[in-house]
């Protein structure tokens, strides 16, 4: 159970749940669509094959659309399957662009606070100067 919830925190936080969960909704509904408008289509498990195949452009020819509705779907199948296609390796892409950033931040964040330290100490021996300057003319 905890296994499962740090995952879906790991997927979560990398914005990858969002277009799995679309692909899934998209094969699902794609497979139901094929299941009714396909007359070559006998199963639901034929149906989410050819959605599978349609989506990903694959087109292997065991099962292909007959009618000019299911070509028509077909055409919307590819579509969606192009867009989630491309929002997932989006995100997958921008796991490990976002695992560089932090560790360009954290470094950042680190030189920040020895500039700010080196300022902080060059203001105290400039107050000190200054006092030993103003102290030594009175």
């Amino acid at each position: 159970m905890l296994y499962k919830k740090l995952r879906f925190r790991f997927l979560a936080r990398r914005g990858l749940v969002y277009p799995l969960g679309l692909s899934i909704a998209i094969l699902l509904l794609g497979g139901v669509g094929f299941w009714l408008l396909e007359p070559k289509v006998h199963t639901l498990s034929d149906g989410l094959w050819l959605a599978f195949t349609t989506a990903a452009t694959v087109g292997y020819g065991d099962i292909v659309p007959s009618t000019h509705s299911s070509r028509a779907f077909a055409v919307l199948v590819v579509l969606l399957g192009l867009a989630v296609l491309s929002l997932v390796t989006a995100s997958v892409a921008a796991v490990f662009v976002g695992d560089e950033e932090r560790d360009i931040e954290h470094e950042l964040m680190k030189e920040i606070r020895a500039l700010r330290a080196e300022v902080a100490a060059l203001h105290r021996h400039q107050q000190t100067v200054w006092a030993s300057r103003h102290s030594a003319k009175d």
